[in-house]
């Protein structure tokens, strides 16, 4: 099964990354502004809806990684979304994978290219530079 892998560097503590991946909140400042939380998951809205990722977090480790599995979406469906956090260098080394792909479909590369403008957001967010969501609540596209 193929797995998609970025790394980046962070100017900032894992304590400070770690709510950009672990929470709705921190999603909304970097990834998705349709975020919808409940007790059990989190719902990101693409596409005026069209697209619905459902993700539950499995597994946490407070300033340490967030291990999300995707219940529903387009080729998504029973992938796990991993961040994993090591203080490093100045600052965070994030290492990022989005694991348990069926098959690597022209759709697996096109996310691959979306996560990896994604951890550049994600460094803005968490370094106060606040480039709000990639995708915003009411477009058809990012």
């Amino acid at each position: 099964m193929p797995d998609i892998q970025h790394s980046i560097q962070i100017a900032a503590a894992p304590a400070a990354v770690f709510p950009l991946v672990a929470t709705a909140a921190g999603f909304r400042q970097w990834w998705a502004a349709d975020v919808e939380e409940s007790a059990r998951a989190v719902d990101l809205g693409f596409f005026k809806r069209a697209t619905i990722y459902r993700l539950r977090l499995s597994n946490s480790a407070p300033s340490a990684s967030a291990d999300w599995i995707c219940e529903t979406g387009k080729e998504w469906s029973g992938t796990h979304i991993v961040f994993h956090l090591e203080a490093g260098g100045p600052g965070t080394v994030l290492r990022f994978q989005h694991a348990n792909w069926q098959s690597a479909t022209d759709y697996f590369t096109s996310c691959n290219t979306t996560w990896g403008a994604l951890m550049f957001r994600l460094k803005a967010a968490a370094e106060g530079k606040s480039p709000g969501p990639l995708f915003l609540a009411d477009s058809m596209s990012y």
